[in-house]
C-alpha cells in the first residue's frame, strides 16, 4: 500500500493520463490521500471513449506523409500531430488474416474456420455491443460469404454496409450489401458513384442516425477502406492532382521518402535502406516509365482519397464536441502488394462491363493507362517496393516489407502526446483487449453456447497514456509466402518456403545482415518455438 500511495503521489506532479481524465500537476501541499481519491473518482466517473478502427488495403510503411511519404495525407497527419505514433507496430501479412486477428484478439489459425470467423473466438464488437456501445461498419469485412453465415450483422454489428469480397471495383464493387441485403442497384443507379465515398457517406449516416437514437451510448465504429488494394480506380482530377509527381521513379522515391523517415526519427539511422528488389530494374532501365508513372499517379490519388474522406468523419466528431473523448486509430492492413494483375486473371471480384456498358480490359498493359472504370490494373513491384520503404519484400510475406504497419492514435481527452513517436513493440491481436479495457467489457469463457478460447494480444492502453504497455516479447506469423517468429528482437522468418533466415532487428530493422548461420543455436530455439506454436495453433494439416 505504501509503495502504490508513493506511485500515486509522483502521478500528481507532473502531467499524466490517469483512465480518460489527464490530471494537471498539483500543489505539493496536496496530501496522498487527496491524491488517491482524485484519481479514484477519474477512474470511475469518466465516460468510456467512441471508438473508431480505420484500416486501408495493401498500403505501405512509408505511404503517409507521416510516416515519411510524399502523398499528400493531411487529415492522417493531422492525427498523428496531435496524437501518437507506433514505428513498431505489426499486422499479418494479408487482408483476411489481418481483419481476423483484430476482430477477435487470436492469432489466424484459431480465429479463422473455413471462410468464416470460428464460432471460439469473440469479436470486438459482441464484446462492445455487450458492454452497452452502438457497432457500426462501413468497407470489406471478407471474413465470410455473401448469403453465408458470419456476416457483420451476424458477429456483433448492429449496422453496417460493404462488401464481402477481398477485392473490387472502386466503380462497381461485388457483392455491396447493408444489413445482409444485396444493395449493388444503387451503384447502377448512380453515375457518381466510387466506393471510398460511399463507404464514409454510409459511416456517416450511420453515426448521425446512433445519435439521434442513443446519443447517451458510446459507440465503435470499424471503418474498413479498400484503398489502396488493386484495380488502380479513382476519380479523373484526384489522378490528374498528381500529374508527373513521380518523374523521378521509384529508385529517388526510395531515397527520398527514407530520409524524411530519418529525419522525423521514424527509422534507426543505423539500418540502411534495402536493396531494390531483383525483380524491378533501375528506373533509368524502364521501358514504360509514363505508363508506370501513372500507376503510382493513381495509386496516390486512392490514398489521398481515403484521406479526405477521414477528414470528414473527423469533422463530424468534432462539430458534434465527440471528438476530444474518441480513440481514432489508424492501420494498414499489411504491406504494400508487388502482384502484376495478369490478362488472363479471373474472378468474381471483376466485372465484365462498366455501368454504361463498355468492356473492362483486365492486366497490367501500358497501353492502357490505368484509373478509369474499363481498366483493372495493379501497381507492382516496383512502386509496393518503395511503399515499404526502407523495408524487404511485400504483402503475402513475413519479412518486415510485408507485416510491418503504420498505427497512428488520437485521442485528446486519453493521450497526453503529441506528435510523439513509441517504439514499443505491439500487434495486431493488441486492439481487441485495448477496446476491452477502454469499454470496460469483459472477456468470456463461453458465448453463445461456445467454449472461448484465451486471446494473445495485451491492452495497449498504458501505451497510449504515456507508460509501458504489459510485457510481451513473443510474435508469430504463418500464412501465405511467409512464416517466422520474433523473440524480443531476435527475429527468424522465411521466405516462400526458402531456408529460414535470422536476423537482430535492433541493429537491423531492414532484415540485411543473416545470423543464421553464425548463431545456429538462437536460429534452433526459434525453430522450435515456432514449430511448437504451428502444431498448437493452425489446424491445416502439415507439409
Amino acid at each position: 500500500m505504501r509503495s502504490a500511495l508513493k506511485d500515486l503521489a509522483s502521478l500528481v506532479r507532473r502531467p499524466h493520463s490517469i483512465g480518460v481524465i489527464r490530471l494537471r500537476p498539483a500543489p505539493r501541499r496536496i496530501s496522498v490521500f487527496v491524491a488517491l481519491l482524485m484519481a479514484t473518482c477519474a477512474l470511475h466517473s469518466a465516460p468510456r471513449p467512441n471508438i473508431v478502427m480505420i484500416i486501408s488495403d495493401d498500403m505501405g510503411y512509408s505511404d503517409l506523409g507521416c510516416y515519411g511519404g510524399e502523398i499528400e495525407t493531411p487529415h492522417l497527419d493531422r492525427l498523428a500531430a496531435g496524437g501518437l505514433r507506433f514505428a513498431n507496430y505489426y499486422s499479418n501479412n494479408m487482408c483476411v488474416v489481418a481483419r481476423a486477428s483484430l476482430m477477435t484478439g487470436c492469432y489466424p489459425g484459431v480465429a479463422k474456420q473455413g471462410s468464416s470467423l470460428s464460432r471460439h473466438c469473440v469479436t470486438a464488437p459482441e464484446l462492445l455491443r455487450q458492454a452497452g456501445y452502438t457497432t457500426l461498419m462501413s468497407g470489406k469485412w471478407h471474413l465470410s460469404e455473401e448469403g453465408r453465415e458470419g456476416s457483420p450483422n451476424d458477429r456483433g454489428f448492429d449496422h453496417w454496409y460493404g462488401t464481402y469480397l477481398g477485392a473490387g471495383s472502386f466503380f462497381t464493387p461485388a457483392s455491396l450489401s447493408r444489413d445482409d441485403k444485396n444493395v449493388e442497384h444503387e451503384f447502377r443507379e448512380d453515375p457518381d458513384y466510387y466506393y471510398t465515398d460511399a463507404i464514409t457517406d454510409n459511416a456517416i449516416a450511420f453515426l448521425n442516425d446512433a445519435h439521434q437514437d442513443s446519443p447517451e451510448k458510446p459507440f465503435f465504429l470499424y471503418l474498413a477502406y479498400t484503398a489502396a488494394h488493386w484495380p488502380l480506380h479513382a476519380k479523373a482530377e484526384d489522378i490528374a492532382h498528381y500529374k508527373g509527381r513521380y518523374s523521378m521513379g521509384w529508385d529517388e522515391l526510395r531515397k527520398q521518402r527514407h530520409a524524411r523517415q530519418l529525419k522525423m526519427g521514424l527509422v534507426d539511422s543505423k539500418w540502411p535502406l534495402s536493396q531494390r528488389h531483383p525483380q524491378v530494374p533501375a528506373w533509368q532501365d524502364e521501358e514504360h516509365k509514363a505508363w508506370q508513372e501513372r500507376r503510382m499517379e493513381v495509386y496516390a490519388a486512392q490514398v489521398t482519397s481515403m484521406d479526405r474522406n477521414i477528414g470528414r468523419v473527423v469533422d463530424l466528431l468534432r462539430s458534434r464536441g465527440q471528438l476530444e473523448n474518441t480513440l481514432i486509430l489508424y492501420q494498414n492492413d499489411n504491406g504494400g502488394c508487388h502482384v502484376e494483375y495478369t490478362e488472363n486473371r479471373k474472378g468474381a471480384y471483376l466485372p465484365e462491363k462498366t455501368r454504361d456498358g463498355r468492356p473492362v480490359i483486365p492486366g497490367n498493359r501500358p497501353d492502357i493507362m490505368p484509373g478509369p472504370e474499363n481498366t483493372y490494373q495493379s501497381y507492382g513491384y516496383g512502386w509496393a517496393n518503395a511503399s515499404n520503404t526502407p523495408f524487404r519484400l511485400f504483402k503475402q510475406h513475413d519479412h518486415e516489407g510485408g507485416i510491418r504497419s503504420p498505427l497512428i492514435a488520437h485521442w485528446p481527452r486519453g493521450i497526453a502526446a503529441r506528435g510523439d513517436i513509441t517504439r514499443q513493440v505491439c500487434h495486431v491481436t493488441d486492439l481487441l483487449p485495448t477496446f476491452i479495457e477502454l469499454a470496460g467489457a469483459n472477456y468470456p469463457e463461453t458465448f453463445k453456447g461456445n467454449k472461448i478460447g484465451p486471446h494473445v494480444g495485451r491492452s495497449l492502453v498504458a501505451a497510449l497514456q504515456g507508460g509501458e504497455a504489459p510485457e510481451r516479447s513473443t510474435y508469430f506469423w504463418k500464412h501465405a509466402r511467409g512464416k517466422a517468429v520474433r523473440v524480443d528482437d531476435w527475429k527468424l522468418v522465411s521466405e516462400n518456403r526458402k531456408p529460414w533466415e535470422l536476423y537482430r532487428l535492433t541493429p537491423d530493422g531492414t532484415e540485411l545482415n543473416n545470423l543464421v548461420e553464425t548463431n545456429p543455436e538462437k536460429a534452433a530455439e526459434l525453430k522450435k518455438r515456432f514449430e511448437d506454436w504451428d502444431k498448437r495453433t493452425n489446424r491445416k494439416k502439415k507439409k
